[in-house]
């Protein structure tokens, strides 16, 4: 595969699985002393690779699941965010700003920090209850934060007997770095074709729904605009029909990605609709991956995992296609803001 380490690749998504039964313990022993609600504060990619997780629980669980901007917080606070509330922060470098600055408010609250990051030598590293790091960089952080966060919600469900199968499922889930690597690897031919379109056109709307919704934000975002300068409009399936439609016609790029939960008609409504008004509607479906021994009901839960991966290999076609390193920064982290 083109510019891609196999071996790191297994390493991180094993090191995201093999914190699973800490986590879990980590969980147990919150509920077990009172917490009443779970936080997830974020700042960024990592913020939008929480949503899913903190979705999971606010429509399967009746325990109160938030998920907000540390930059916000810090101004505002939060009425809900007491000493019994179980804080998330997850943060690659471990030295996010934000997160930062709202680490110390969260102390003098005395609710439970949780950070999930890529150093421990780093002030979230250090600062928080519990830590669990996992190196990652860039282009292998996204499967390992959405596996965290979704192991995090599904102790919460088990330890509230919310759901009655966490062991079935947890046992799947452990096979998934290879799986990934298998999916990896059968999409490369695919991958610099998908990744020509993107570079053919200096705009995208990018679009999904459900759990893939985040990942259709993240790959707009933090891939095509912060790392490749391309400017894209994200907007979830079911907005699209109001407003963003009328922006469509038969130039412009529309971008699909379709997961396989509940909400699935509605990333369908959309690709109904477009061929009609653009000729250039691109669809990527993790229906058309292949997961052996991974049940429907596990399917749905890890499309956003599984788009990633495969949106992993497209950007390291679209980078070499296009001679943009997805390095490359004018202003992040470069100039004072």
């Amino acid at each position: 595969m083109l510019n891609f380490d196999e071996h790191r690749f297994l390493k991180i998504q094993g090191g995201a699985v093999a914190l699973r039964e800490r986590l879990d313990r980590v969980i147990s022993d919150c509920l077990a002393a009172g917490a009443e609600n779970i936080y997830f504060l974020g700042t960024g990619g990592a913020a939008i690779l929480m949503q899913p997780a903190a979705q999971l629980l606010q429509r399967r669980s009746r325990f109160p699941a938030f998920i907000d901007m540390p930059a916000e917080l810090i101004l505002t606070g939060s009425a809900s965010l007491t000493a019994k509330s179980i804080i998330v922060m997850p943060s690659l470098s471990g030295t996010t700003k934000e997160s930062v600055a709202l680490l110390a408010r969260i102390k003098e609250i005395g609710a439970t920090v949780i950070t999930l990051v890529g150093h421990a030598d780093t002030p979230l590293g250090q600062g928080g209850d519990h830590v669990f790091v996992n190196f990652a960089e860039d282009d292998t952080s996204c499967e390992s934060f959405y596996l965290q966060s979704l192991f995090i919600a599904l102790s919460i469900m088990r330890h509230r007997s919310e759901i009655s199968n966490y062991a079935e499922i947890t046992a799947e889930l452990d096979h998934l770095p290879a799986l990934l690597l298998d999916v990896k690897r059968t999409y490369e031919p695919k991958a610099e074709e998908f990744a020509r379109k993107l570079a053919a056109s200096d705009y995208h709307i990018i679009t999904g729904a459900g759990n893939v919704w985040p990942e259709a934000f993240y790959y707009g975002m933090c891939i095509l605009e912060e790392m490749q300068w391309i400017r894209t409009r994200p907007v979830h399936a079911s907005d699209f029909f109001h407003g963003t439609l009328e922006l469509i016609d038969k130039d412009v790029s529309l971008i699909l990605f379709k997961g396989e939960d509940s909400l699935r008609p509605l990333a369908e409504r959309v690709e109904n609709f477009a061929p009609a008004y653009t000729e250039k509607m691109t669809v990527l479906d993790t229906a058309e991956f292949e997961l052996p021994g991974i049940s429907s009901e596990v399917r749905a839960l890890i499309s956003p995992i599984l788009l990633a991966t495969v949106l992993e290999r497209i950007s390291a076609h679209l980078e070499v296609m296009r001679n943009h390193p997805l390095t490359t920064r004018r202003y992040y982290k470069r100039v004072a803001y």
